[in-house]
């Protein structure tokens, strides 16, 4: 699929879940009704100015136009996903599904061994973290508060804060980590 034929389908896209008319895009946007019928037909070759202000106009990120379409079905491998370890590798993550303009989250699997711990520093402003244990205990420290989660329990937390996981148990914890970006 070509960069126009992308920005064609998502500026379609666009414009219709927001109920504008090409008059009332072009008000917004200042790029005439003619140029966006015919960016929206795939005929058009727009200037990234143009596109900037189309995305404006929408009121939405540049990327949101020029980003391809996500598969129906996104299958992710395990092998397939780097691992990301702190420095002594007691504590590993892989990020299975990483945020996306569509997508305002990260989805890790993490593994922290016995006796280890593992400090997050401050994540960016109004983000919230979601944990659900899969194997061992956990404990987490959310402003200095102690929690423990066994095999199947969950929280939700402002992670804007640091935070501090620890495994004080003899066998691996194993969870699943969302890091939702609103």
């Amino acid at each position: 699929m070509t960069i126009n034929a992308i920005i064609a389908n998502n500026l379609k896209r666009l414009r219709e879940e927001q109920n504008l008319s090409f008059g009332q895009l072009a008000d917004r946007s200042g790029v005439s009704k003619v140029m966006l019928s015919q960016i929206e037909k795939g005929e058009g070759n727009p200037t990234i100015n143009t596109i900037w202000k189309v995305a404006n106009g929408l009121g939405v990120d540049y990327s949101q136009l020029i980003a391809p379409p996500a598969a129906s079905v996104q299958i992710v491998r395990e092998a397939d996903i780097p691992i990301q370890a702190d420095d002594n590798g007691l504590f590993s993550a892989r990020c299975y599904f990483p945020a996306t303009a569509q997508r305002r989250f990260d989805v890790f699997t993490v593994t922290i061994l016995p006796g280890e711990e593992h400090l997050s520093e401050s994540h960016s402003p109004n983000t919230q973290e979601y944990v659900l244990v899969q194997q061992g205990t956990l404990e987490a420290y959310i402003a200095n508060e102690a929690y423990v989660l066994n095999k199947g329990d969950a929280m939700c937390f402002d992670c804007t804060r640091p935070h501090k996981f620890c495994n004080t148990g003899t066998k691996p914890v194993n969870f699943v980590d969302i890091i939702y970006y609103q």
